[in-house]
């Protein structure tokens, strides 16, 4: 899930948020402000309870944030990058580039989320309960109780053994201990999210008919979401697993075209993608260190009068968000990375100077190489594993 707006960076991980943030939100509030708190609260005016129904809304995804947070904070103690933490639709997901080193930590990063959500569901609780202890009562502990109480819910959901819910990743820490291997674990993982995806679309079905209300909807949403991101992340495992053993060097592009910053984009159509078979150019310095990357879809995009005057800089993907690899970095760490940038490409440098790139179309054609070479009844004794070689 991208970002439509940066909110910034907390301990350097960057915070964004995906315009799908709009539309739960503005349910949450909706239903606080004319619903719950006005049922709870009979002499509440409505200014109030839209501006209690506000706070609490606001509250609850910095809730989310905080969970998200924990993910990357742990993640990063246990040397796992982080590209950053997007809020949207169905809470919040923080991007890791490449997998836990162990079981221990896989473990770790999956459990602290919903372990944080607990803690801020007690501690909203605690609140609560002191300002009645105190004699206050009102549309304040009102607010407290729903954050405490949406809080722990978030917990309890969040630890179902299902990916991709944290659960599910607890599930995979814990089979990949006993199992000894990941990528096994990280399937029955997903078949379990599977399981549970199509079991919420089957309850929200019945209860779209039996019972009156948009609940119902919103299992089926869920549900929806659930299986479709399960199936995702089986399929990246059995890829993990084909691809086990390669190197980046294997599937790279040796000695790419590169091209300077301030070539204008006219002169790169003419003197570079006409005259080469690349539908990619690293952007170097003069020191032919990676800048940026341009690609033939961003030239696509850019109008064609504007192509005399454009340098490519200005188009390309910025260097903060390269994906880059070294040479001998096992493929498997550096897919992550790949959607890094809108482009899916990784530049490949070995001591500070571009060597290579990958693209999506190589790690297919990787992948049909590999799916053959398994299904071939009787491998030649004089080949090699293409799996192992350039």
């Amino acid at each position: 899930m991208n970002e439509t707006l940066s909110l910034g960076r907390i301990a350097g991980i960057r915070i964004g948020v995906n315009w799908t943030v709009i539309v739960i939100f503005s349910l949450i509030l909706l239903g606080l402000s004319t619903v719950q708190f006005p049922a709870l609260f009979p002499e509440l005016d409505v200014a109030t309870a839209w501006i209690a129904g506000t706070i609490a809304a606001i509250a609850f995804f910095a809730s989310l944030l905080v969970h998200e947070l924990a993910h990357a904070v742990v993640a990063r103690r246990h040397g796992v990058e982080v590209d950053g933490i997007v809020l949207w639709l169905f809470g919040g997901v923080a991007k890791l580039r490449g997998d836990a080193p162990s079981p221990r930590a896989d473990l770790h990063i999956a459990g602290v989320g919903p372990l944080v959500s607990l803690g801020l569901g007690v501690g909203f609780g605690v609140l609560a309960w002191a300002l009645v202890g105190l004699g206050v009562r009102g549309i304040a502990v009102g607010v407290l109780g729903w954050l405490a109480l949406i809080n722990v819910v978030l917990a309890v959901f969040n630890l179902i053994p299902a990916a991709p819910l944290d659960g599910g990743r607890i599930l995979r820490a814990l089979l990949w201990q006993v199992r000894g291997e990941r990528t096994s674990a990280a399937v029955t993982a997903a078949k379990a999210g599977r399981v549970f995806g199509v079991g919420l679309i089957g309850l929200g079905l019945a209860q779209v008919v039996f019972v009156p209300g948009p609940g119902g909807l919103w299992l089926v949403l869920i549900g929806w979401f659930v299986t479709a991101a399960a199936g995702a992340e089986e399929q990246q495992a059995r890829i993990q697993q084909a691809l086990a053993g390669l190197r980046i060097r294997d599937l790279m592009t040796p000695d790419p075209v590169t091209v300077h910053p301030r070539v204008t984009v006219a002169d790169l159509l003419d003197g570079y993608v006409l005259r080469s078979r690349f539908s990619s150019f690293p952007v170097v310095d003069e020191f032919e260190r990676p800048v940026g990357l341009i690609t033939l879809n961003r030239i696509r995009a850019l109008a064609p009068e504007q192509r005399a005057t454009t340098p490519v800089e200005d188009i390309a993907c910025p260097a903060d968000e390269l994906a880059l690899a070294g040479p001998d970095e096992p493929l498997t760490s550096v897919l992550p990375r790949m959607g890094a940038c809108e482009d899916g490409r990784v530049v490949v440098v070995h001591d500070g100077r571009v060597v290579g790139i990958v693209s999506p179309t190589d790690v297919s054609r990787m992948l049909q190489v590999a799916d053959l070479w398994d299904r071939h009844p009787e491998p030649p004794h004089s080949a090699s594993d293409p799996r192992q070689q350039r």
